[in-house]
């Protein structure tokens, strides 16, 4: 494909909203066969900006931010090799203030086929929070963990999670659950500094470490299952 279709692909994708899994396909194969895999992913992610820089100024802002996201998680995913090859060692690390941590945990829940243990002393970042239900409403099994002095403050995502019918559970001692990590299928665990807040992402200090150790994996796991038993159900 030249520039000028890649173009035309990128335009009619948002005006559909979101990549089909053809468009992926092509975005893919683009990265993968260019010698210059580096360049061409710097060139698509500029022409993706300046599309929806040029959409951001009518009014569907919101469904270009979603196209946008959908762009990036592609071009992220070209960064490193496939999670899915066997034997792929995942060995990564971002950092906040920007996108990366989020975006991360954004393409995880999104490519999570089975579970997912959530355990985060805070969540009010309703970017993660929605992939969060999405992956709940497509048959993840998703239970979580959260602080309960956290759960009511001023837009926390705790009551949206057990409404969508989302197992919660609160820590009710004195002191606080302050872990801040996920396991994924039990075969891959983010942890680190971020809470999944939007300070965060905009303007903490904060990072994240990703891996598919299996031993690491292992033993937040089995920290999991050790406090879920000891939290208290989220009720109301």
């Amino acid at each position: 494909m030249n520039q000028s279709d890649i173009d035309g692909m990128l335009q009619q994708s948002l005006c559909d909203g979101k990549l089909s899994r053809a468009e992926k396909s092509i975005l893919k194969a683009i990265l993968t066969n260019d010698a210059d895999t580096s360049h061409q992913r710097d060139l698509l992610r500029n022409r993706a900006f300046e599309i929806a820089r040029l959409s951001l100024l009518g009014p569907d802002a919101k469904k270009t931010v979603d196209w946008l996201e959908d762009i990036t998680g592609v071009l992220l995913q070209a960064e490193r090799p496939s999670a899915d090859q066997s034997g792929q060692v995942i060995s990564e690390v971002h950092f906040s203030p920007g996108d990366n941590c989020r975006l991360r945990i954004q393409e995880l829940l999104r490519e999570v086929r089975a579970t997912v243990e959530i355990c985060v002393f805070t969540m009010t970042d309703d970017r993660i929070t929605e992939a969060v239900i999405s992956a709940a409403a497509r048959g993840v099994k998703i239970r979580t963990i959260s602080d309960n002095d956290k759960a009511f403050d001023p837009g926390s995502d705790m009551h949206r999670l057990h409404a969508a019918q989302i197992p919660v559970r609160m820590d009710t001692s004195p002191n606080h659950m302050h872990h801040k990590f996920a396991v994924f299928d039990g075969k891959i665990v983010v942890s680190g500094s971020y809470n999944w807040t939007r300070s965060a992402a905009e303007h903490n200090e904060e990072n994240i470490v990703v891996t598919n150790n299996r031993q690491i994996v292992q033993a937040f796991g089995k920290q999991f299952e050790h406090l879920w038993p000891q939290m208290e159900p989220m009720s109301g």
